[in-house]
């Protein structure tokens, strides 16, 4: 016998069934595909080779659950193999002597080896087939659940290659271009040998770090730009929930992280960005970030544009082919895109199971992307508490046309 209420409920269920009242349907595009489960560790980046080698890294810098304790075995960077997720280039490189964290110093700081990993957030293959991992150099502390600031040494570029699986190159950033309170956050690579990365640091050190490749030589553009920081009082809404920021011995807060997201035009002419913290997507030419004339600061911050609104986001991803930016939309569970030769947006694929799309990978027609639940990361959002569920998922979604179409 049905409860009263679940009488009422059941009417209205058919009433609005019979009266055909429309709803969101939440599913919109290409059917996503699983392309790698993730039962342990917490994930971000993601990179996929020509050949189809995944690699994923996972950051001691947000989640103290990843940071190496000398002895508990934990990996910044793997490939991913058959379901699992294999330590890359070797468990040697991802296993700091004594671990990622140095109590030597007070307060306590992140260790300052060049040669092992401490805090990689993000890996991208570049048209050498060399996968580079940008090393934060920084750490949770997991005894005290603190981001702990960089030592000269830590901060770095590390490049490996795909066809033996060595370190062939690694550029350690100055303490000038890589502050200890930094975190440089994605990269990419142009055509004319240089290098572009967001630096997010929530301590408000964002901006944009160019490298000469060639001779490792790295400055800084657009400091404290407020088009790379993040906007006041950002409140993203996602499932239904406002997300606030947070971190350890602070109390609930609007989301700090600054500028991350990047991506280059087809051409690399032109530098798109944004900030998590932040519903616009901006750009600025490549030319001036290039430039390090006595007003090249100044003429970089008056040749930023601000595009258009995209939603909350993380990373961005380039579809070599149409030239579209795809980006992640949270609020809207969804995948953009940005359509750079009419400036307009369009929504490549939505589905429930989005939660937060981390990183962004095109390859072999496919766009992939990490689901990684960050806004339930008790090391990042409010109340602090771990709310995630595993498994974190590395979905794929067939690109229009392959990649043809600009929508």
């Amino acid at each position: 016998m049905l409860t009263p209420f679940l009488a009422t409920v059941a009417v209205q269920a058919l009433l609005a069934t019979a009266q055909n009242i429309r709803r969101d349907p939440g599913v919109y595009g290409p059917s996503l595909e699983i392309a790698h489960l993730y039962y342990g560790q917490w994930p971000t980046g993601v990179t996929v080779s020509s050949s189809g080698r995944m690699f994923s890294c996972f950051p001691s810098g947000l989640d103290a659950n990843n940071t190496n304790t000398g002895n508990n075995g934990k990996f910044q960077v793997a490939e991913l193999i058959n379901g699992t997720e294999v330590p890359y280039p070797s468990v040697t490189f991802n296993s700091p002597p004594g671990g990622q964290i140095n109590r030597t110093t007070y307060p306590v700081t992140s260790a300052n080896y060049q040669n092992y990993f401490i805090g990689v957030q993000s890996v991208v293959i570049d048209s050498n087939n060399i996968l580079w991992a940008v090393d934060t150099g920084r750490a949770i502390d997991p005894t005290s659940g603190v981001l702990t600031n960089s030592q000269y040494g830590g901060c770095k570029l590390v490049g490996i290659s795909l066809s033996n699986n060595t370190v062939v190159n690694t550029i350690v950033f100055e303490p000038t271009v890589c502050y200890g309170d930094s975190y440089p956050n994605d990269i990419r690579f142009d055509k004319r040998g240089y290098a572009y990365l967001t630096d997010s640091s929530s301590a408000g050190r964002t901006g944009i770090i160019i490298v000469n490749m060639a001779n490792g030589n790295a400055w800084r553009h657009l400091n404290g730009d407020a088009r790379t920081r993040p906007e006041q009082q950002f409140l993203p809404w996602v499932w239904g929930q406002p997300v606030y920021g947070w971190q350890a011995g602070q109390p609930e807060q609007y989301i700090s992280f600054g500028a991350d997201g990047i991506e280059l035009s087809k051409d690399d002419s032109t530098l798109f960005f944004a900030p998590t913290g932040g519903h616009y997507l901006h750009s600025v030419p490549t030319a001036l970030l290039r430039n390090q004339g006595p007003a090249s600061e100044v003429r970089a911050q008056a040749g930023v544009s601000t595009l258009t609104q995209k939603g909350a986001s993380d990373g961005f991803a380039l579809d070599p082919v149409s030239g579209n930016i795809y980006m992640g939309n949270a609020e809207a569970n969804a995948i953009v895109l940005y359509n750079p030769s009419n400036s307009s947006m369009a929504t490549f694929v939505r589905d429930p199971t989005i939660s937060w799309m981390d990183t962004l990978s095109v390859a072999n027609q496919y766009l992939y992307f990490t689901d990684n639940q960050l806004i339930f990361n008790p090391y990042q959002t409010w109340p602090g508490t771990e709310r995630r569920q595993h498994p974190y998922v590395l979905y794929r979604a067939k690109l229009p046309e392959n990649g043809t179409s600009s929508m």
